[in-house]
């Protein structure tokens, strides 16, 4: 029988907003790579 363990932390707003930045700007980064290994030409859209 298998046991699982779920455990629940507490992060800041800051810490939220933070983490959300950092894995959009590795999306993109991971999707920029992608195209250009594939010789697809990039389209940028202005993130503000």
């Amino acid at each position: 029988m298998g046991h699982v363990v779920v455990t629940r932390h507490c992060h800041s707003n800051e810490h939220h907003l933070h983490w959300s930045r950092f894995r959009r700007r590795s999306q993109a980064r991971a999707r920029r790579s992608h195209y250009k290994r594939r010789g697809h030409i990039l389209q940028m859209r202005l993130q503000y």
